[in-house]
């Protein structure tokens, strides 16, 4: 936890700027941490307890300015306060430190590897993830570690997040109408969580399937109803045949009794 230096009065969310008005450099810098907040919504629709914010400042101190990642996830806070949702996010008054911070490098170089590096550690953000789709010969994706105050630089695509529960990663995928590489969430065993258009997809087949299943035991049904039918109709013929031969065995026991033959005694 951040140990603060603060002034005794502090201004509220409200009363600090919610924007510097700096406009984003490139469309992924919201495309991406777009696509990771769409998937948390659905995956932790259940939880109110995180909260996962695009281009939102980070007050440290009310007399500096705040620091505007791309994007950053906090948990064990309010996922909601009020109606009017978080104008930007206030340390002094939240009381938790991001344990997530996301930016996405872009035409104009912002420092993030150098400067961002060090003012991340220093506010204690435990996992500052770093991505880039211009590097040639560096992964496109850093996910820094803070270890000891130092943060140290983890291997691997996806790596495992323990203390947020979740892997963080990037692939080739469609989103947004727009197939390129994007970053994604992932479970403990390296499989990626959907998109919302993907589970959308995915529901929807299973539905198709479901409908199509039914209908194949419907028909299945009405063929049993039918053999049954005709069994019926089989039986009921049979049973209209054996009537008919009693019939005849009974009239030619009458006429042999009328010739005065009596049909017990032949043989």
């Amino acid at each position: 936890m951040l140990e603060y230096n603060l002034p005794r009065y502090l201004p509220s969310a409200e009363e600090l700027p919610d924007s510097d008005e700096t406009p984003v450099d490139n469309e992924l810098q919201e495309l991406i941490p777009g696509l990771l907040k769409a998937i948390l919504l659905i995956l932790w629709s259940e939880r109110m307890d995180w909260l996962f914010a695009i281009d939102m400042g980070i007050y440290y101190h009310p007399d500096k300015p705040a620091i505007v990642p791309d994007g950053f996830l906090s948990l064990g806070v309010e996922r909601f306060y009020d109606e009017e949702l978080r104008p930007s996010y206030v340390l002094w008054d939240e009381n938790v430190v991001p344990i997530f911070v996301l930016e996405v490098v872009s035409q104009n170089y912002r420092k993030e590897y150098t400067t961002k590096l060090d003012e991340y550690a220093a506010l204690g953000v435990l996992y500052y993830v770093i991505y880039s789709s211009r590097r040639r010969r560096k992964p496109h994706l850093e996910v820094h570690k803070l270890v000891n105050g130092k943060y140290e630089l983890q291997a691997g695509n996806p790596v495992w997040l323990p203390e947020i529960g979740l892997g963080i990663g990037c692939e080739r995928g469609n989103y947004s109408g727009v197939t390129r590489e994007w970053m994604y969430w992932y479970d403990q065993q390296g499989q990626r969580y959907l998109t919302p258009a993907e589970q959308i997809k995915q529901e929807t087949q299973r539905a198709q399937q479901e409908t199509q299943r039914a209908q194949q035991e419907a028909q299945r049904a009405q063929q049993e109803t039918q053999r049954a039918q005709q069994e019926a109709q089989r039986a009921q013929q049979e049973a209209q045949r054996a009537q008919q031969a009693e019939q005849r065995v009974q009239q030619l026991t009458e006429q042999l009794k009328a010739l005065g033959i009596d049909p017990d005694n032949l043989g």
